[in-house]
């Protein structure tokens, strides 16, 4: 299993999203900070999912963040994200 297919198996187990795209981007990182060569250090995160409804941009990462905890400790150098909850909320 990829780190991609972690990071979206979690998600989708924790917040049920109504949209979720994982895409990685390691491949615009090579010979940075962080990148190794085989990739799979970089991601960006696109998320709708009505647990996020009521909380601010902070809550919200720290919830993803609490989720991919093990991720972030391991493979994971860098995730950008972009959540929100239905309705643009």
């Amino acid at each position: 299993m990829t780190v991609a297919d972690t990071i979206s198996e979690k998600l989708t187990a924790e917040f049920a999203p109504e949209v979720l795209e994982v895409i990685d981007e390691s491949h615009l990182h090579k010979g940075h900070v962080g990148a190794r060569p085989e990739g799979e250090t970089h991601f960006r995160v696109v998320m709708t999912s009505a647990t996020f409804d009521g909380c601010n941009r902070v809550d919200r990462q720290r919830k993803v963040y609490k989720a991919l905890a093990a991720e972030l400790a391991g493979p994971v150098h860098a995730l950008a994200l972009s959540l929100s909850a239905p309705g643009g909320g």
